[in-house]
């Protein structure tokens, strides 16, 4: 039987029509950043995203579902670009069962889709189920037809992550031939070579794990399939590996060109090439799906990816700006399966070239810092490199530490892993401190008997009904004072948070209870639930309770929503087109936009964007809500968020001819109901993000209030009224600017008289004119005019000068030309000086510059820059 062959996009196709046909719901992929997932950082796996629905505790759209899913891992990162399979971005196909068919169907159908649909030899194809599970091998044997020798049980073939749902796997491995083996007789399914490649994967989730390791069969059983996009279209297309394959070796072929490279002639150069490839899909995908480069979470892992390919590029010779000129071949390979990303190819690129520029802008001072600690830790005859260094280079110049950690394995060096972690946690604790904020969770109980779907969000209901109640994660039929619970409503008129917008608070009155709603939140279906807390009285399951959330709070919260809508519209009119959504938060006290943009926004810039909202405010244009669909919707030209996914069905706020954003929040009817709007702060958050601060509403009379107050006080302060502040301050200037000429002046006659006081006591080393001492300077600048005036008047020779500078020692060192042309060396003279007095710091043969951390030692400084002066001398 001929192998058919089959591009990566149609192989993709293939598959998802394939089962569409088995009656299965085809979804798009779900975005790399998980929706209401806390433990997952990034997606990883086909089934991630439907964990909920696994679980049982959610019940799905459809009990058949089938996706092609974006993935992202970075565990085993090193291995990338050094086998055949490892990747940081790949994509998962997959087929899946909640409750619905399980061993039986998953089987015939994966054997019918690589056997019938994709053409591949039944002899090339090899079987592994567990080693207990009679049921898969009955069903591959008896009813496939599988030679009982080509079915290998195995004791690892059992998927499970801690307690909760899992079960036996059985994965379908392809036999690519004895010339791709290792050689060894006993090679076989199993072996560490590449002759039998892993190319589908079912999982029979099919027993529930408790904590003390007990398994109980599920009533309902699911199947979770995982297969490689990039390995299947490996065999396909009869390539030695994934990398080879239209997936990825367009990237590769455009590498080569930009360095004028070959592939297939030098491993490591094959290395670095399949490197760049690889990381160049994850960076535009993860762009595309809002991630930004940062030194914390999921904006860390891009920004490691980022500029390891930048390092690999400089190990291939490419020492210019080239990542973001590969975005266009990424797209051309992604441009039929994420067409999303070809929208924002601009926005994409920008990101890529900025962080690129800005790693290429540190990457040489950085590696000098590393080289220096290398040459150290050697001469030293030391192997390990101090965590709190790694450290340093991470947070200081941006370098992973894996990337440090891959350098010195290469100068056969290792570091203190302990010791960066150590440093990791307590910048994080910092962090966290100066956040101060903290994060309502509530364990998920079995829902998957309430019909979810008819629970309802009405912004008028005033009655609702208990449909369920939960504590401490399990189920409850009553609660009573003091209990901290969670509730869902048949019908409810507290808005739950999402989509940037802060979830409603306020009380439920029960017949004989009264219960404070703190939070508002989403289950993974999208229904609300309520986290409230039983101040008196008692409430029962099935109990009516009466809505009253928080009414001034909703309003306030309202208006900043849609004044983030006119803000959006905004930015891109008076900043440009480029300008993209990236978060917010919206609550009812302030607004807080994040979007794309890669410089500062200037005074006249934000007085521009203030100026457009507030006209829109005045206008008072009237605001609508529609639903339609998701397609509808885009030739209506509306906005939809990075990173977002939305159904089918999608609602759209239109604001006049302002603006159209697909978007579930609360808005105001009129924009007339915000009253106003006024800019308080803009910034940069990470690279290519800047936020806005923003207040409506009474916020802004309040913050108005706030800062006629200022004034007045500052006024007090300076005995005059505001009107007239600015000509008293120019006054206290000017005024300042003679007392700080005075003082200079006062400087340089003292300055005159220390220098005097030096030449005195000036020596001669081997015939050359040698001052050391210390002088009073109030700050660095004033210590270099000493030495500056210093040296003028010594004419020729070497000046060392230390002074105290708050609570610190600050040193420089000059040389003239003569003193250089006997062997005399700032740099060096005040590298040991400093490091006498607990610092560092070097620099050029004719001037230096350093600081140290105990000014008790400046005696022991200045005896150690003599005698090294000496050794410069002698040699």
């Amino acid at each position: 039987m001929r192998l058919l062959t089959l591009t990566g996009n149609e192989l993709r196709k293939k598959f998802l029509d394939f089962f569409a046909g088995k009656e299965h719901l085809v979804l798009p992929s779900y975005p790399l950043v998980p929706e209401n997932d806390p433990t997952l950082l990034l997606i990883g796996a086909g089934m991630a995203p439907f964990k909920a629905f696994f679980t049982g505790k959610v019940n799905p759209p459809k009990t058949r579902i089938s996706t092609c899913q974006k993935c992202v891992r970075t565990g085993d990162i090193e291995n990338v670009g050094r086998t055949a399979r490892h990747h940081t971005f790949f994509e998962m196909l997959g087929n899946f069962s909640f409750g619905d068919y399980f061993k039986r169907e998953a089987i015939f159908w994966g054997w019918e889709f690589l056997t019938k649909e994709l053409e591949m030899s039944p002899e090339r194809l090899w079987i592994t189920i567990h080693t207990e599970d009679d049921e898969a091998f009955d069903i591959w044997h008896k009813e496939v037809g599988i030679p009982a020798e080509r079915i290998i049980r195995m004791a690892d073939n059992f998927w499970e992550i801690g307690p909760g749902p899992c079960g036996p796997c059985s994965e379908l491995y392809y036999d690519l031939g004895e010339e791709r083996g290792c050689g060894s007789p006993d090679c076989a399914v199993g072996c560490d070579c590449d002759r039998y490649l892993e190319i589908w994967n079912l999982v029979f989730t099919q027993y529930d794990r408790d904590e003390d390791g007990n398994y109980t069969p599920l009533v309902k059983k699911n199947i979770d399939t995982g297969a490689g996009l990039e390995r299947i279209a490996s065999v396909l297309q009869n390539k030695p590996s994934n990398f080879e394959t239209d997936l990825l070796f367009p990237i590769i072929e455009h590498i080569c060109q930009v360095g004028s490279l070959q592939y297939g002639v030098n491993l490591k150069t094959d290395v670095s090439l399949k490197v760049i490839a690889d990381h160049a899909r994850s960076m535009a995908v993860m762009i595309g799906d809002g991630i930004l480069p940062s030194n914390e979470g999921r904006g860390y892992v891009l920004r490691r990816i980022l500029r390891r390919a930048v390092r690999h590029g400089r190990l291939l010779g490419i020492s210019n700006i080239f990542l973001a000129d590969t975005l266009d071949v990424v797209l051309k390979i992604f441009a039929e399966a994420f067409p999303e990303l070809v929208e924002k190819r601009s926005y994409i690129q920008q990101v890529i070239r900025q962080e690129e520029e800005r790693f290429q802008a540190t990457l040489a001072q950085g590696l000098e810092l590393l080289n220096r600690e290398v040459d150290e830790l050697k001469e030293a005859g030391k192997t390990v490199l101090e965590g709190k260094t790694a450290f340093k280079l991470y947070d200081t110049f941006g370098f992973p530490w894996e990337l440090t950690l891959e350098i010195l394995e290469e100068q056969q060096l290792a570091m203190d892993k302990e010791g960066f972690d150590a440093a990791m946690r307590e910048q994080r604790e910092r962090a966290r401190a100066a956040r101060g904020e903290a994060e309502i969770q509530v364990a998920i109980p079995d829902l998957s008997s309430l019909a979810l779907s008819e629970c309802s969000y009405e912004e008028t209901a005033t009655r609702g009904s208990i449909l369920a109640m939960w504590k401490d994660g399990a189920l409850c039929n009553a609660a009573t004072d003091g209990d901290e619970i969670a509730i869902i409503l048949d019908k409810t008129s507290f808005y739950a948070e999402g989509g940037g917008q802060v979830g409603d608070i306020g009380q439920l009155l029960a017949e004989i209870g009264r219960l404070e709603v703190i939070q508002t939140k989403k289950l993974p279906d999208g229904s609300s639930y309520h986290i409230a807390k039983v101040e008196e009285g008692s409430v029962k399951l099935g109990e009516t309770v009466t809505l009253r959330p928080n009414l001034a709070r909703k309003a306030a919260t309202a208006r900043n929503h849609t004044a983030t809508h006119l803000l959006h519209a905004a930015l891109k009119k008076v900043l440009g087109s480029h300008v993209n959504q990236a978060g917010s938060l919206v609550g009812p006290e302030r607004l807080r936009f994040d979007f794309s943009h890669f410089s500062a926004i200037t005074a006249d810039e934000l007085r521009a964007i203030e100026n457009a909202v507030n006209a829109e405010i005045l206008a008072a244009t009237p605001t609508g809500i529609l639903e339609t669909t998701q397609s509808a919707a885009k030739e209506m030209g509306a906005m939809a968020l990075f990173g977002e996914k939305y159904g089918e069905t999608v609602r759209v706020v239109v604001i006049g001819d302002v603006s159209k954003e697909l978007c579930g929040g609360t808005h105001v009817k009129n924009t007339a109901e915000i009253g106003n709007f006024k800019i308080v702060a803009e910034s940069s958050v990470g690279s290519g993000l800047r936020r806005i601060e923003a207040f409506t509403g009474f916020g802004t009379l309040q913050y108005m209030q706030g800062q006629e107050d200022l004034l007045e006080q500052a006024a007090q302060l300076l005995k005059t009224r505001p009107s007239e502040l600015n000509a008293k301050i120019s006054a206290l200037f000017e005024k300042n600017r003679e007392l700080e000429q005075q003082i200079k002046q006062l400087e340089q006659k003292l300055a005159k008289g220390e220098v005097d006081e030096l030449l005195q006591k000036s020596r001669t080393l081997q015939g050359l004119p040698v001052v050391l001492g210390q002088v009073a300077a109030t700050d660095a600048d004033h210590l270099r005019d000493i030495a500056d005036l210093l040296k003028a008047k010594m004419g020729e020779g070497f000046l060392l000068l230390a002074a105290v500078i708050d609570d610190k020692v600050n040193f420089v060192a000059m040389a003239t030309p003569s003193a250089i042309a006997k062997g005399a060396h700032a740099g060096k003279v005040i590298k040991e000086a400093a490091k006498a007095a607990g610092g560092g710091g070097g620099g050029k043969p004719e001037m230096a510059q350093a600081g140290g951390k105990d000014p008790s030692q400046i005696s022991a400084s200045l005896a150690a820059a003599w005698t090294t002066l000496e050794i410069c001398l002698r040699d």
